[in-house]
């Protein structure tokens, strides 16, 4: 390690305890309790009127320490607080408390043994018998920030920069609180699906991640190679297709939440590595999962928020069912003043939009000219919780048609905020449709176009055997997890997220 002279010093602090014979990383803690148990049971024998002391012993990260002579007030945060120690002469000796002087610094973890006191000024603290170092911090955490407590200034670490954060997530995590309660609230909502798709009745499972072929999505995958099989294996990019042969074995209603791998660029809603939350319920179709999808992202806020309204980007959202349901059709009337309903090829939807004056991409299937103006003219439109349906075929390759329209889909993704929260089918469970519909996939892109949807053969088989009727649902956890924690970037909810290198290879 290349050290600046901060670092330097506080390793010479480690060399002159250890050769005082303390070690700065001892292989055990003495920890009794949490910063929050600790308060709590203090409180507990305050209100009972108990004059029995109340004996702990707290570990935890040192944020702040103030020297006033023969007294040293500081506080230790732990995952679950933060509690005042309070160090005193007449109770550890002029010799260690000199110690704690020299030798502790902010970022330390240490650990403190005591009795469970008030100050004069009403804060609930330890005040220190023993103390002990758990883990020296070489490295002081960046950025220092003030605050004015009880008329003093103490120094607490912070770091503001999005991209150190991002790199040093653990350094972010350690000085920003508020990072931590993003973080646990993006766990309560994970939980929370999981909770309320159990007492559905619908079954976890696992699918696989390396498929040799991949699908259920319109994405370009990532390839690596098996060595000793010898081919190609790809990062699954959905898991639809092999929770849909479980409907096929008489596991009629499953769910997965896990990680899907997309090699597709960068954005504030796009990682190439992103949690998803599928489900498939034999004998639903779309329409029912509507109304199963709003019941379960209410029980969601309820469980995460107390409340079914979230404030994101200034906006109210109200997330109480029913959300509104509008057809894509009307929808791009409304904002762009096509009528997709009266092109049914390309090349006519084509010539309507340039008539417009809007740009088309030249060889573009009628299903991409819609998703452009829907992205372009619709989506930005669509704040509250909005269920947009009835999709173009082309673009749905596992959709079942809509009766009586052959270019429409059972199909609807639900918006809000302007972005994109999920997507859902009328699953389509006719084997022979099914192989039309990638052999004409096939046809209608070309090779390497994120559109196009390779042939599945043993799906085809699977199919064959009889696949009950069935609704599916796809839902995005990390951008629920930013609507319900106010963060514009999907990165803030990412511990982790991918970053270009910081030097050019």
């Amino acid at each position: 390690m290349e050290l600046n002279d901060l670092e330097k010093i506080r390793v010479a602090k480690i060399e002159a305890m250890r050769a005082a014979g303390m070690e700065p990383y001892p292989t055990r803690s003495n920890v009794t309790h949490t910063t929050a148990e600790a308060i709590r049971l203090f409180e507990q024998a305050e209100a009972a009127g108990s004059t029995e002391p109340v004996k702990v012993s707290v570990g935890g990260r040192l944020r702040s320490e103030r020297l006033m002579g023969k007294l040293c007030f500081a506080h230790i945060e732990d995952g679950w607080g933060r509690l005042q120690l309070f160090l005193r002469v007449n109770e550890l000796g002029e010799e260690a408390l000199n110690r704690f002087r020299e030798q502790f610094d902010l970022g330390d973890f240490i650990q403190a043994e005591g009795v469970m006191i008030r100050t004069r000024t009403g804060e609930v603290s330890v005040q220190v018998q023993a103390f002990a170092m758990l883990a020296k911090a070489i490295t002081p955490l960046p950025a220092a920030k003030d605050e004015v407590v009880d008329g003093q200034v103490v120094r607490h670490a912070g770091l503001t920069d999005p991209e150190t954060r991002y790199r040093q997530r653990y350094a972010d995590l350690a000085v920003n609180p508020e990072v931590r309660e993003v973080f646990r609230a993006r766990a309560k909502t994970v939980t929370a699906l999981r909770r309320f798709l159990d007492e559905h009745d619908f079954l976890e499972v696992e699918t696989p991640i390396l498929q040799p072929i991949y699908g259920g999505a319109a994405a370009r995958p990532f390839v690596t190679f098996h060595n000793q099989l010898k081919q190609n294996l790809y990062l699954r990019i959905s898991f639809e297709l092999y929770l849909k042969r479980l409907l096929v074995g008489g596991l009629e209603r499953v769910y997965e939440i896990g990680r899907d791998f997309r090699n597709e660029g960068v954005s504030f809603k796009h990682n190439p590595e992103f949690t998803q939350l599928e489900f498939y319920w034999g004998y639903a179709d779309y329409l029912k999962v509507m109304e199963l999808t709003e019941q379960m992202v209410a029980y969601v806020c309820d469980e995460v928020l107390g409340k079914r309204t979230v404030v994101y980007d200034g906006q109210e959202l109200d997330f109480n069912p029913p959300w509104r349901r509008l057809e894509l059709r009307q929808g791009i009337l409304d904002t762009a003043g096509i009528d997709i309903g009266l092109y049914p090829t390309g090349e006519a939807l084509a010539e309507a939009m340039r008539a417009k004056g809007i740009n088309v991409k030249p060889g573009s299937t009628r299903g991409k000219l819609i998703d452009a103006l829907l992205s372009d003219f619709l989506e930005p439109t669509l704040i509250q919780p909005t269920f947009l349906y009835n999709y173009p075929r082309d673009i749905s390759p596992l959709a079942k048609g809509l009766p009586g329209d052959p270019n429409t889909v059972e199909r609807f993704e639900g918006y809000v905020a302007g972005m994109e929260l999920c997507n859902a089918f009328t699953e389509l469970n006719d084997p022979l449709d099914q192989e039309s519909r990638f052999l004409e996939m096939g046809r209608a892109y070309e090779a390497g176009d994120d559109e196009r949807h390779p042939m599945d053969d043993d799906y085809l088989q699977a199919m064959s055997y009889g696949m009950p009727p069935c609704g599916g649902f796809g839902m995005g956890v990390d951008r629920l997890a930013m609507l319900l924690t106010d963060q514009r970037t999907i990165r803030e909810v990412l511990l982790f997220p991918h970053l270009r290198g910081t030097t050019e290879e």
